[in-house]
């Protein structure tokens, strides 16, 4: 039998777990996550997603931020929401962020053009971009009305097209930026129970997009990427499931964690892409969907 080496009795001392002390045994966060002194741009960035990566940002040190969406008065709520969580709460210092919240229909390619012109015109360059706008619906594939199909894939896919190219326009000069786009675990399996073919095919295409710009861009100092989560639970997706709760259980039980994300989940996830951590980083996946793709 081979005795014991730790101390016993009056002899053992207690790790210390004094402040001070932990402090010094405590890493810091590793200087490249940080987007302090960077120009964060996200569209769709009023609600769900966007707007948690909005979140992810400021609390990552950024202070320039622009908030692309649809109409100008939510743009605007959603910018004097952040700054009253943020400022108000003592988390940054007053009047220290400078947010800019304009209106932008990423489906239309003028539109985005505008919208660029005056995040330049107001922050000299654009150094993190994502192209978080999207939208899903439902329809049975025999039953999917044209007009519907064209305006997902006016905003899923050429949304993010013309929303990474103006990026890329300011970025190429400077040698120098990160462009996510948004696309989901349905770039890579076939969702169910739910009809959504239009949808997973623009999905796919927005990661393939994303791959095709990371190459052309490569020696141009631009990396591009894309972020595919899985079922998160959004304030909009919240509200759909309160009267389906079959279908929430559904999905849970097809996800290997047993349940659905929630958005904070992707904080991490989308400060790793847009930051210099994933310097090395270009045309990749990232997917954070709790197994699913992976059965």
């Amino acid at each position: 039998m081979i005795a014991s080496q730790w101390p016993t009795g009056e002899q053992a001392k207690p790790l210390s777990t004094t402040s001070e002390q932990a402090g010094a045994r405590r890493p810091k966060t590793l200087p490249s996550f940080s987007l302090e002194n960077k120009v964060c741009l996200v569209t769709g960035a009023a609600r769900g997603l966007g707007n948690e990566f909005c979140r992810a940002f400021i609390e990552s040190g950024c202070t320039s931020l622009v908030i692309l969406d649809l109409k100008d008065s939510d743009a605007k709520e959603a910018a004097e929401e952040l700054k009253n969580a943020y400022e108000g709460s003592g988390e940054v210092e007053k009047d220290s962020l400078n947010i800019l919240a304009l209106a932008c229909d990423v489906s239309s390619e003028a539109s985005v053009e505008a919208a660029f012109k005056d995040v330049i015109a107001k922050f000299g360059q654009v150094d993190a971009v994502v192209a978080s706008a999207g939208i899903v619906e439902n329809y049975p594939a025999l039953e999917y009305p044209a007009d519907r199909i064209k305006r997902l894939y006016d905003i899923n896919v050429h949304g993010a097209f013309y929303t990474a190219r103006e990026a890329a326009k300011h970025m190429i000069p400077r040698g120098s930026g990160s462009i996510v786009l948004v696309s989901s675990m349905s770039a890579t399996v076939v969702n169910i129970p739910q009809p959504q073919a239009p949808y997973n095919a623009s999905k796919a295409a927005v990661r393939h997009l994303a791959s095709s710009l990371a190459v052309e861009w490569a020696q141009k100092g631009v990396r591009v990427n894309s972020l595919s989560p899985g079922y998160m639970l959004t304030k909009l997706t919240r509200t759909i499931l309160a009267g389906d709760q079959e279908l929430k259980r559904k999905w849970e039980e097809l996800t290997p964690m047993g349940k659905m994300g929630d958005p904070e989940d992707l904080k991490g996830a989308i400060v790793y892409l847009t930051s210099d951590a994933s310097k090395f980083m270009t045309g990749a996946e990232l997917r954070v969907d709790g197994g699913y793709c992976a059965i």
